[in-house]
């Protein structure tokens, strides 16, 4: 009876190869590490993961692993914002997002937004933001914070009278706490799909 094959180990196995080495396994590597004693046996999780899209073959043939196990995406260069100007393309490196966004993973959520008080400050309803828990807010932050036992996500603020959270948009008003204030952690990134 063949062995079952788990995928999700496997793959998490390809990513810490690839963490280390920069580059896909061999097959004599990937042998070693799936803990198989030959290369062929091998052959059937590869497969699994060509069909499931976690490697492809190169022109070459050589087996290469994809985004969904690297994360790295190919930065291409610069756009300007401004006026326009001429574009080339070229490879200027590979970027893995998590690397890129995320400083402290132990410590890093998602969160999808709903409503739309943080509007002006660029965050909209469906967005994704990436928060990191554990620093100590600056004012201006943007947070999560436990309001009087309510979740929220408003500008962080203190001033004489105490800790204060401010929308990014006219309609709302701004929050003081009345009994209780727990700060979930500070805002980081937002990401958006268009």
């Amino acid at each position: 009876m063949p062995r079952k094959i788990n995928l999700t180990e496997k793959i998490g196995q390809l990513r810490a190869f690839y963490e280390q080495e920069g580059r896909a396994p061999s097959y004599a590597e990937m042998a070693e590490l799936f803990g198989y004693r030959s290369k062929n046996a091998v052959y059937g999780p590869v497969q699994k993961l060509l069909e499931y899209g976690y490697m492809e073959k190169s022109r070459n043939g050589r087996l290469v692993l994809t985004t969904k196990v690297t994360g790295s995406i190919k930065l291409l260069g610069t756009v300007q914002a401004g006026f326009p100007s001429p574009a080339e393309e070229e490879l200027a490196d590979t970027i893995n997002l998590d690397e890129f966004l995320v400083a402290r993973p132990e410590a890093t959520y998602l969160l999808t937004v709903s409503g739309d008080s943080m509007i002006d400050a660029g965050i909209h309803p469906g967005d994704i933001v990436l928060v990191e828990k554990g620093g100590v807010p600056k004012k201006n932050d943007i947070v999560i914070a436990q309001v009087d036992g309510e979740w929220t996500m408003k500008y962080f603020g203190k001033d004489r009278t105490g800790v204060y959270l401010d929308p990014a948009n006219a309609n709302y008003s701004r929050i003081r706490p009345e009994r209780s204030l727990a700060i979930g952690g500070i805002v980081k990134a937002v990401v958006r799909k268009y």
